[in-house]
């Protein structure tokens, strides 16, 4: 049974197979999800099919990661024909598909060189090394002295070091003592910002869009005077666009919305169309060049199988076909939920194919919404008490997007 096989409905009573499928999970993968009570088997664009053959809208598509669908078939043709010739070598020698997706990520990010890794957080984690070592090399910051100024509200991963610098207390607590360096002002305060800085700042790392903050969104302007400002100042603008790049936004990353380029991009998920990780920067030599032979590294960064997936990921982003459908997936969004503000709404915001729903705390919590939508064929995700996230995968249809919709309203208006 495939997903276009199964008509779509409200949800079931929790079967016995899914039942045993989520205790199997409770008992012996560690509690560090909530999920919702559904187990998915298959998946096909943007519709998945869970194991009692219940179809749902995946309104969540990965957190971007599945910004092409899923099992899309121009990258699970490239993945299937990879998988047959090789798939790892280690970086200890050249493979034949590296220097093709380095070229290609270039070639979109408009950078030098790429340091390929695996999943967001080490992207992040490469993107403070090569800033510290960069600051120390090339800006001449004294020894063990590097800062790097950080945003209020950010989701950049849940490494000891990325949690060091987050101020959301369940991914903190429990797990000092932290990583030292870092400094906090509040998001899309180029004010604060500029506060912060001093001699031995090396970098401002940011979410051009906080996706895990609900899509929020810095005032106008604000990565236009960040720009100007680390430029003058002589410090790295980082943008972490591993959930607001590759096309989620209606542009190929966030940044461009204000025709800004920052000196180091930090990529991931959608890079590895949702069949493998894949994770990476891209910077010029400047910046670049500070990375030598041992200083950084990973097994599996770079990988034949991960730089066939991301050279066609590239490859279709380059065709401007997934940037176009964000911003008319965005359009229709917009539409519909606009009008549901004072109506079980506080606020709306959507950029591309992503919105932000805050709903009136007094009529129910976001986990509340998002079991209530999945009980009508849509899987969403809720952050922060009251607040939803959409971010259905780009293939989605207009009469997707109407589904969800219909639904969101059905669910505030019942």
């Amino acid at each position: 049974m495939t997903a276009t096989d199964v008509p779509h409905g409200t949800t079931p009573a929790v079967s016995e197979r899914t039942r045993a499928h989520i205790e199997a999970t409770e008992r012996y993968a560690a509690h560090n999800y909530h999920p919702l009570p559904v187990v998915l088997a298959e998946g096909e664009g943007a519709w998945v099919v869970d194991v009692d053959g219940n179809r749902y809208l995946d309104c969540l598509a990965g957190y971007s990661a599945l910004n092409f669908g899923h099992s899309n078939e121009r990258l699970v043709a490239v993945a299937r024909e990879q998988l047959g010739r090789l798939t790892l070598t280690s970086r200890a020698f050249f493979n034949d598909k590296l220097g093709g997706f380095a070229e290609a990520l270039c070639r979109l990010t408009g950078k030098d060189m790429v340091l390929p890794m695996n999943s967001g957080a080490e992207a992040v984690e490469t993107a403070i090394k090569v800033s510290r070592k960069w600051g120390y090399e090339v800006k001449g910051v004294p020894a063990g002295q590097a800062t790097i100024i950080t945003m209020e509200g950010n989701f950049h991963g849940r490494t000891t070091t990325i949690v060091s610098f987050s101020d959301d207390d369940v991914a903190t607590s429990g797990y000092a003592p932290f990583t030292t360096g870092f400094r906090g002002v509040k998001y899309g305060d180029i004010e604060a910002v500029a506060s912060a800085i001093d001699e031995t700042t090396v970098a401002v790392l940011f979410e051009p869009i906080q996706g895990e903050g609900g899509v929020v969104m810095p005032p106008e302007g604000f990565l236009r005077d960040l720009r100007a400002l680390c430029t003058e100042r002589n410090v790295l603008m980082v943008a972490d666009e591993i959930q607001s790049g590759l096309a989620r936004s209606g542009r190929t990353f966030a940044c461009d919305h204000e025709d800004v380029v920052p000196d180091i991009y930090v990529m991931g998920k959608a890079l590895g169309g949702g069949l493998y990780p894949v994770s990476a920067i891209a910077a010029d030599h400047e910046v670049m060049d500070v990375i030598t032979p041992g200083s950084h590294g990973s097994t599996f960064g770079g990988n034949p199988l991960a730089a066939a997936i991301g050279t066609e990921v590239v490859a279709m982003l380059e065709e401007g076909t997934f940037q176009r459908r964000s911003t008319e997936i965005g359009e229709l969004l917009e539409a519909g939920f606009s009008p549901l503000v004072g109506r079980g709404l506080s606020e709306v915001r959507v950029r591309g194919a992503w919105a932000g729903i805050d709903i009136d705390p007094t009529l129910m919590t976001g986990r509340q919404m998002s079991e209530a939508l999945m009980a009508r064929g849509i899987l969403a995700k809720d952050t922060h008490g009251s607040t939803v996230r959409f971010a259905p995968p780009l293939v989605a249809s207009d009469e997707d997007v109407a589904v969800l919709v219909a639904a969101v309203t059905e669910v505030l208006t019942a």
